[in-house]
């Protein structure tokens, strides 16, 4: 007796569309930029040399990378300071931020993800995605649930064969 059992993808024709964070991440490089390194015996700022580096600088190493700007020393350091960093920066990096790394990521991560056409999501079941070979921020995963909440049918967080449900819009 042959037996031909027909196999179905139920995860296929589940009609779930799969969102995954990865797609979005920023591939440029990221670097810190410590402004300890150009403070008076790590204590305080000198506007004459600072304003001297500024002048010097080979500004042309940050093409397009993506920068966020910390002091790692106790000192206080003028607002004006960051701002003339970012102002020489910005001609030539992708992108600019006062704050550590994870910073960085979620301000690259908020920006990619502002671009997206929220509304083609509409009435949708929506997966996102859990499991990545990058490390994606809690905000983004924060961002893109706030963005998809109010047009989606229901939004879930894993893998399309195994997930958490987040949201279902009650009818």
């Amino acid at each position: 007796m042959d037996i031909q059992e027909n196999i179905v993808n139920k995860v296929a024709s589940s009609g779930l569309v799969t969102l995954n964070l990865e797609e979005y991440f920023h591939k440029g490089e990221r670097l810190v930029y410590d402004i300890k390194d150009n403070l008076f015996h790590g204590l305080i700022l000198k506007e004459q040399d600072f304003r001297a580096f500024i002048k010097e600088h080979n500004w042309g190493k940050y093409q397009n990378k993506n920068i966020a700007i910390i002091c790692s020393a106790d000192a206080i350091v003028p607002t004006w300071a960051y701002m003339l960093l970012a102002n020489r920066m910005k001609p030539f990096a992708n992108e600019i931020v006062f704050g550590n790394l994870e910073t960085l990521e979620t301000v690259l991560y908020t920006k990619a993800l502002a671009k997206i056409k929220i509304n083609e999501f509409a009435g949708e079941r929506v997966v996102i995605k859990g499991c990545a070979d990058l490390e994606v921020p809690v905000s983004a995963y924060v961002e893109i649930t706030a963005l998809l909440t109010p047009v989606v049918k229901s939004i879930m967080y894993g893998e399309p064969c195994s997930t958490v449900p987040i949201y279902k819009r009650k009818d």
